[in-house]
């Protein structure tokens, strides 16, 4: 499902005395985050704030949010969680976010009738992403999301197509 807003990242502590904080990003790379002038308190967009700085540190990024310019106000922002809006991401046509995945009904490639099951989670190894698909039997499948096997994804209509590699859902049935 496409969504209008999606979590950037979760700030989890301070750094300096001015205001500045850190992000746990949710996303590819902290470098990714630079590109956002304005980032959303809530997942409506209905609280905006201005970024006036980041920079990638680490696997983490040291970002700086208009009205917060003290170390107190900056703590008292741990924990929270900012949102970009989806627009603003310049992503490509055809690509999706990980978020949008979630709830997917995967549809075999050669048989669009057949359902696979859904994806109920999107993991790293370092090498590629993983799709967990939950069979409707309700066991859950790890699929390589490599170009051999996810052949697209249309997430406004909630439906991926995979070819799955042979022997991956035979247990699951």
């Amino acid at each position: 499902m496409i969504k209008q807003y999606l979590e950037l990242g979760q700030i989890v502590g301070t750094h300096g005395v001015r205001g500045e904080m850190k992000l746990d990003c949710w996303c590819d790379s902290p470098a990714f985050v630079q590109q956002f002038k304005t980032v959303f308190l809530d997942p409506e967009g209905n609280r905006s704030v201005d970024v006036l700085s980041s920079r990638p540190h680490k696997n983490q990024v040291l970002i700086r949010l208009g009205g917060v310019d003290t170390v107190e106000q900056a703590e008292a922002c741990r924990g929270k969680v900012l949102y970009i809006r989806r627009a603003d991401a310049g992503l490509k046509e055809g690509a999706w976010f990980i978020a949008e995945l979630i709830g997917c009904r995967a549809y075999d490639a050669d048989d669009p009738e057949k359902l696979w099951g859904e994806i109920t989670d999107v993991y790293n190894t370092g090498a590629n992403d993983i799709w967990v698909i939950r069979t409707p039997e309700g066991k859950d499948v790890h699929i390589p999301a490599i170009p051999d096997v996810v052949i697209g994804a249309d997430v406004a209509a909630d439906r991926a197509v995979i070819r799955p590699l042979k022997g991956l859902f035979d247990d699951a049935n």
